[in-house]
This record gives structure tokens, C-alpha cells and sequence, in this order.
């Protein structure tokens, strides 16, 4: 499955907007992630950008937890690991460089507890092999939290997208969380899903 062709990775621009303390009027990091994240955890989050959630994430994982951010747009990127710093949150946080083709991710092969994918599905050029790399970083029975923009992706999009998560390992646990202007699945990590090395993702059709 291909992603239609208007969708691609935001532009490096969009981060400034994306962490605006305004949006939080809508989307407040803690009530959306506090339910799925514990002390101690070690949390995936593709696509963060300039760590509008990733901030609160490595919060919730505390000193002995880990966030592995992975972002493709090295502007925002670098963006995150300056945030990250001023919050002195750097040591909790493993910003990763993507690429068209990885995630980067495949040295956490079971080791993630909880994977958090905000409006970054859809952008991908192939959602089966996107969700196949989270899979096989998830232990076994974690959670995968997908949401993406109502405005933005269709709903018959969105229920394509969720059954290729469900193709890779994933299956769905109701109810999901109700987040504002979003679409939301709620996702588990089915026992025996595949964890060895992981394929790579297709490449974006992102300019």
C-alpha cells in the first residue's frame, strides 16, 4: 500500500509551529501519554520532530527510563536535541537520524515497551514496512498508540493504515483514547509477531 500523493514529511518549518505552547490547548503531551508511559520505560516515537511530546515522554520515563526519537528532517532534529538540552532532559532522550530507508531503530529488536506514532504514518512510502520495523522493537504485548490528523488524512486512510499495522503483528485493544481532531487506534504487540532484523522502509514520496 502506497501513500497517496499529497502526503510526504512536513517541511523542517512546521516544527517551530508544531511546539507552539498554544497547541497544547488541544493536545497536552501528559494527559495524552501519562496512561502508557511508566518510570523506567523505553518508549519509540517516529517522526517527533522537534519533540513537542518527546520532552513530556522522557519526563514520565524518568532517570532510568529512555526515549528513541527518530526523525528524518535533521533541522528539526537537531532543534529537538537543543530543546532537550535547555529542559536537561539529553540523557533520557536517543535522537536518531532516519532516513528514507530506516528508521535506524534495528539495534531495539523487543526491547521498546510502549511506541508512540503522531500524524507520521501517513507520511511514510510504505506503511507495511513503517509498522513492520516498530513490531519488531516492541517486546512482545507492548503498545503502539497511532493518531493521526482528522483533517488531514481520511478516514478510509486512516482504517488502511490500521490494517497494516494489523498485517504486521499488531492487534487492535478497545477503547482507544479520544484525542481531539484526531484519529486514534490503540494497537498490541500480538506474542510470537516478529522481532529479528528488521526490513527497511520504502523510499518517501516526500520532495
Amino acid at each position: 500500500m502506497r501513500q497517496p500523493a499529497e502526503h510526504g514529511p512536513s517541511p523542517w518549518w512546521a516544527g517551530f509551529l508544531l511546539t507552539s505552547p498554544l497547541r497544547r490547548l488541544v493536545h497536552d503531551p501528559r494527559e495524552i501519554l501519562s496512561p502508557f508511559v511508566n518510570e523506567g520505560m523505553r518508549v519509540l516515537e517516529p517522526g517527533p520532530g522537534r519533540g513537542f511530546f518527546t520532552l513530556e515522554l522522557a519526563r514520565l520515563v524518568g532517570p532510568n527510563g529512555k526515549v528513541f526519537a527518530s526523525e528524518l528532517e535533521t533541522a528539526m532534529l537537531e532543534g529537538l536535541k537543543k530543546r532537550a538540552r535547555r529542559a536537561k532532559l539529553g540523557d533520557r532522550i536517543d535522537a536518531r537520524q532516519a532516513t528514507r530507508s530506516s528508521l535506524g531503530i534495528d539495534d531495539l529488536a523487543g526491547a521498546i515497551d510502549f511506541a508512540f506514532s503522531f500524524a507520521v504514518a501517513h507520511e511514510t512510502g510504505d506503511p507495511e514496512q513503517f509498522f513492520g520495523q516498530i513490531v519488531r522493537a516492541l517486546k512482545p504485548e507492548a503498545l503502539l498508540l497511532l493518531v493521526e490528523p482528522e483533517g488531514h488524512v481520511a478516514s478510509g486512510y486512516f482504517e488502511a493504515l490500521t490494517a497494516a499495522a494489523i498485517s504486521c503483528g499488531l492487534t487492535v485493544v478497545t477503547p482507544a483514547p479520544k484525542i481531539d481532531g484526531s484519529h486514534v487506534v490503540l494497537l498490541r504487540k500480538a506474542r510470537g509477531a516478529h522481532t529479528s532484523e528488521a526490513a527497511p522502509l520504502a523510499p518517501s514520496q516526500a520532495p
